[in-house]
């Protein structure tokens, strides 16, 4: 239905145009043909009077501009005003259901169904009600109603994309455009469904297809983006989405919510919030924002209210759980975190992703079953050789499987300053320096740590790891800090082992565990000690050493 525009003779009168100017003015189809629905809604507000004899008519292309530039609120109010000044019009409350839709008003909208006639749009409607909803066995029955025609073919590909079935989606987009070569649209939810795939670049050269012909697309430009991403990093991202982020109303919230992705979290706090209830992944990325922060407690209230339908949900969760798990000590949230995780990865259509895989090491992870996560962990290492929260939690599992020097490798090859200022990572490296055969490098570690009670736990570590791997002479050093710090007996005892040893180490000439000035060293430093053993000690290393003269 196209809007007259025809004038009347008294409209005409007033104005002084040439023939030869009305000729090249647009007409009202060219921006909709163009999808030009701002300059569309320019012309609406311009060119007519406000006593058309087609003000309704007007009215419901103004809603249809509104709804296609994406100002669903705005489309609603004037679709909601229309029904008010003539409830008879056809399918206007229809429209006012679809709006309320695309608002996440969708208790709302079904409340409209029963009051609406009959229609195969209204049929595509409840289905995806249907799915907002949760109600399987409605889904289940309007399943069956949907016809094998282009518009039901595609709420259904529409339903298995949101359910992640993103192989059947493919299947039915390709049937519909082997007989419809014309439906260019088409090639951007193909894009869609390879994007979700992960395969990047074969997204990018089918949306290529579209693009050549509608290179404004603000959805077409928004996926390249997000290809860029994957490919590439945020900055290159940015690039191919700058020039829309000031187009118009029609994907605002997509573009403001991606550009916080893009940023790598930058303004989350400003632009999450508000997107919660619009954007379905904007919850699940403020609660990544919040985990990256150590606010576990904020992730966990965001994602408590979500019932996980596809793996990226069941991972996320799982995430929060097992790091809540640890914050709190908590078996309940650790085992919940293990049943979302071991879920995905033993899932036929996720084990053998890369997310598949990592979802299954986490799971063995936090069973405890190390040797299980290093079978996963190694068939997707190819994938994040210099990822350095990969290389963190494979190193964990190459040191508790017995591989250290393995793990020291990989440890030592993280750069993330927050990682490496760990209290766990400076554990875990200087137990693998020490098993290593790398004993000052552990002590080097502490020397470097400012003192406070993280510290002291690195101090006692080195101590009796390697008292235990007989590097006795850094055993002895670290057992005499103990011992200035805390003269407790136990750490005399520890300092006057490793002192016996690193001087067996000398008289042997052994190279493990040998003080780099012999036997001086070791005087040193039981001269520090008050134990009056340390006296008995040196009395007899100084008769031994007399007797070599």
């Amino acid at each position: 239905m196209i809007l007259s525009r025809g004038k009347s003779d008294s409209a005409n009168s007033r104005h002084d145009t040439s023939a030869a100017n009305k000729k090249n003015l647009p007409i009202f189809e060219d921006f909709i043909v163009e999808r030009d629905y701002t300059g569309a809604r320019a012309y609406l507000e311009f060119m007519f009077d406000d006593d058309d004899n087609q003000k309704i008519l007007r009215e419901q292309w103004m809603a249809f501009c509104s709804f296609h530039l994406g100002d669903y609120q705005k489309a609603l109010d004037q679709y909601q005003a229309i029904k008010k000044e003539d409830p008879t019009i056809n399918d206007i409350t229809l429209n006012v259901a679809i709006c309320m839709f695309y608002l996440g008003m969708y208790e709302e909208a079904h409340d409209l169904m029963d009051i609406i006639p009959n229609t195969p749009l209204k049929v595509r409607l409840l289905f995806h009600l249907a799915h907002k909803l949760n109600n399987e066995d409605q889904l289940m029955e309007l399943h069956e109603s949907l016809r094998d025609v282009v518009e039901d073919q595609l709420t259904l590909a529409c339903l298995h994309y949101l359910r992640a079935h993103y192989q059947e989606a493919i299947d039915i987009y390709k049937r519909i455009l082997l007989d419809n070569k014309e439906y260019l649209a088409i090639n951007v939810y193909l894009a869609l469904c390879f994007y979700k795939l992960d395969y990047y670049d074969m997204s990018q050269e089918v949306l290529d297809i579209y693009l050549n012909r509608h290179p404004d697309s603000t959805i077409a430009i928004n996926l390249k983006a997000c290809n860029r991403f994957r490919l590439f990093n945020g900055r290159v991202a940015e690039q191919e989405i700058k020039n829309i982020t000031d187009n118009g109303t029609f994907g605002a919230d997509l573009i403001r919510h991606n550009l916080v992705v893009f940023r790598n979290g930058e303004g989350a706090l400003q632009v999450f919030p508000a997107l919660l209830n619009i954007i379905p992944e904007a919850r699940l990325n403020l609660a990544i924002f919040y985990l990256r922060r150590g606010n576990i407690q904020e992730a966990h209230s965001l994602m408590k209210e979500v019932q996980p339908t596809v793996p990226h949900e069941y991972i996320l969760k799982g995430v929060v759980h097992a790091a809540l798990g640890q914050q709190l000590g908590s078996k309940e949230h650790i085992k919940t975190a293990q049943q979302n995780l071991h879920l995905v990865g033993s899932s036929a259509s996720e084990c053998d992703t890369i997310p598949g895989r990592q979802s299954m090491a986490s799971a063995f992870f936090l069973y405890g079953q190390f040797e299980e996560v290093l079978v996963y962990l190694n068939s997707i290492r190819s994938y994040f050789v210099n990822d350095d929260i990969f290389n963190y939690n494979y190193a964990q599992a190459k040191a508790a499987t017995g591989y250290f020097k393995e793990a020291e490798e990989l440890f030592l090859q993280i750069n993330d300053p927050e990682i490496r200022n760990q209290h766990t990572f400076c554990m875990l490296l200087a137990r693998c320096h020490i098993q290593a055969g790398h004993p000052e490098q552990a002590w080097n570690l502490f020397v470097s740590r400012d003192t406070n009670s993280e510290a002291f736990l690195l101090l006692q570590l080195i101590a009796n790891d390697c008292y235990k791997c007989e590097e006795f002479w850094v055993a002895a050093k670290a057992f005499d800090m103990l011992e200035k710090l805390d003269p407790s007996p136990e750490h005399w005892e520890g300092k006057r082992g490793a002192c016996a040893g690193a001087l067996f180490a000398v008289v042997t000439d052994l190279d493990k565990g040998r003080p780099p000035n012999g036997v001086a060293d070791i005087v040193s430093i039981l001269r520090e000690s008050n134990n009056s053993q340390a006296e008995v000690m040196l009395k007899a290393i100084r008769k031994y050493a007399s007797n070599l003269k």
